[in-house]
């Protein structure tokens, strides 16, 4: 959906008593990491939206050369067929504060390898009463090491 799409979808929400989180990320491979992610990031609230890099921006987070490899359409299919995903917003800028800034989420989240100070949108959700929620990801799976093992045989 396009980000004013996402801000109707966050007054319906917040007009309906509901609670709006945020996450944002790349999501290239999906694996069982990224699905119990999602799903934890769903059960902090009612809404959950995922912010999702463009290739471009993608890109420019200084991933492996030929990354990501699914292009950002085929992402966000995939994405918005989950069944913890309510919506996914495409963004282009290196970082989600614009999108962070637009939707004013109630729970922003992302993993726990973000340091607190990291999270990108913090000063915008602490600063409208919002909480910042970091979760620990699941072992032993990295679309990193999924490429590899695939580039491997």
């Amino acid at each position: 959906m396009t980000l004013n799409d996402a801000v109707r979808l966050v007054s319906r929400a917040r007009a309906a008593g509901e609670t709006v989180v945020f996450t944002n990320g790349v999501f290239d491979l999906l694996h069982p990491g990224h699905i119990r992610y999602l799903r934890d990031a769903k059960a902090l609230g009612d809404v959950l939206i995922v912010g999702l890099n463009s290739d471009r921006s993608a890109r420019a987070l200084g991933k492996a050369p030929g990354r990501p490899i699914n292009p950002e359409q085929e992402r966000a299919e995939v994405l918005a067929a989950l069944a913890p995903v309510d919506a996914v917003v495409m963004f282009d800028e290196d970082t989600p504060h614009a999108i962070v800034s637009a939707l004013q989420p109630d729970v922003l989240v992302k993993g726990a390898d973000w340091g607190e100070t990291e999270i990108i949108g913090r000063d915008v959700v602490e600063a409208r009463g919002g909480r910042v929620v970091r979760i620990p990801l699941a072992a032993g799976y990295s679309t990193t090491a999924m490429v590899d093992r695939i580039r491997r045989g």
